[in-house]
């Protein structure tokens, strides 16, 4: 662990989730903050300017749905909080709307629960609605579906929503906005020899140790949450920040590769997370056998696996499970995530992409198996 300050931790991410807390989107519950969500956006909108992908996680609707209730004190009653969530949102959505629209910045509202990212076809679609956004140089903002799901706003925070959504559009890093400058290692305001950690590798269980509990009485988290969301985006290759939401052009100064609060770092780059965890499974539900000119292409040029070179499908698995890819002869060359389920890739079989919709009624993607989403196994002996 060192306490140095570091100059490159966010310079080359290409996509970046921003999460911002309640306190800050909120001022302390007195309402929706309209100049700090507006230099938020300001910022979004110069990464974005410099070909950057941005994705936004907003906590704030509960304590702003407070505030316009006329509630001092955060409720207990699941109902009480449903309603508070229903109320705000629809502030918060207009306020990133307006804000991001003055920048010349499209926005897009999408509300997502835990349950959203744990089902694996709910998964695969919120993703692919992500990266369609991200591509049309949408900005998604993004919060929790408070007003439904009652786990979310017992258990839940948008720390670990942020993580999640940084695995689930494969970001480059996550950067955690909140009321305090980054983690020291203890409170500062109980214990003088308390010292800032500059930069740390996510996931060392010190960490841990370090964070204090919940936070303010507005939102769910504190710093344990940051520190155990950093882990969880460290698992799909994302280095975390953890900053002071205060801090003058944070976003444009950490993309600059400016030292700004804590690093936390991921040990394995993201390309090397995805594909690692592919090769390591050791039961997959299925596979398609290819003929020999798709068998080169994906192991010689490492072209994706069109429907046109596959001859066969074995098993039974779903879209987005991962599933081998064998060679004429029944070798294993490579293994990747189904973009189609085994009863689609049968009707699949020997056609073209241009196809499918006519086949399946729907496209989800031209390819079975895309490059990106595919490792390559090592040649039998």
């Amino acid at each position: 662990m060192t306490q140095r300050p570091r100059s490159t931790a966010l310079r080359d991410a290409r996509r970046i989730v921003v999460k911002v807390g309640s306190s800050l989107v909120t001022n302390e519950g007195r309402g929706l903050d309209e100049a700090a969500i507006g230099e938020w956006c300001r910022q979004l909108a110069a990464l974005v300017r410099e070909g950057r992908e941005v994705v936004m996680v907003s906590s704030g609707a509960i304590a702003e749905g407070m505030k316009r209730l006329g509630w001092r004190t955060r409720p207990h009653e699941v109902h009480e909080l449903q309603a508070a969530a229903a109320v705000g949102q629809m502030g918060l959505a207009q306020m990133y709307e307006t804000k991001l629209r003055e920048n010349n910045l499209g926005s897009a509202q999408v509300l997502l629960t835990h349950a959203d990212l744990a089902d694996r076809e709910r998964y695969l679609n919120a993703r692919s609605t992500l990266v369609t956004l991200l591509a049309h140089g949408v900005v998604p903002v993004i919060n929790e579906n408070d007003t439904v799901v009652n786990d979310e706003i017992k258990f839940g925070d948008n720390d670990t929503l942020g993580a999640l959504v940084a695995n689930l559009v494969e970001a480059d890093a996550l950067v955690i906005l909140t009321d305090q400058k980054g983690l020291y290692t203890a409170d500062p305001r109980k214990d003088s020899s308390a010292t800032f950690v500059h930069e740390a590798v996510a996931g060392d269980p010190a960490l841990e140790a370090m964070a204090g509990g919940a936070g303010s009485s507005l939102g769910r988290g504190g710093m344990i949450t940051k520190i155990l969301a950093a882990k969880r985006a460290a698992g799909s290759g994302a280095s975390t920040v953890i900053a002071w939401g205060r801090e003058h052009d944070a976003l444009q100064r950490l993309a600059g590769g400016e030292a700004i609060g804590t690093l936390l770092v991921a040990q394995t780059a993201k390309h090397q997370a995805r594909k690692r965890w592919m090769a390591d499974h050791l039961q997959m539900r299925g596979a398609v056998l290819v003929d020999n000119g798709a068998a080169a292409k994906v192991r010689a040029e490492g072209k994706s696996l069109l429907p046109i070179g596959m001859t066969a499908v074995e098993g039974d698995f779903s879209r987005g499970d991962v599933i081998a890819v064998r060679d004429p002869a029944g070798a294993e060359l490579a293994r990747g995530l189904a973009n189609y389920s085994s009863a689609e890739a049968r009707l699949l079989c020997r056609k073209p992409s241009a196809q499918i919709e006519q086949l399946l009624g729907y496209v989800a993607e031209p390819e079975m198996v895309h490059r990106d989403n595919m490792v390559l196994m090592p040649a039998s002996s």
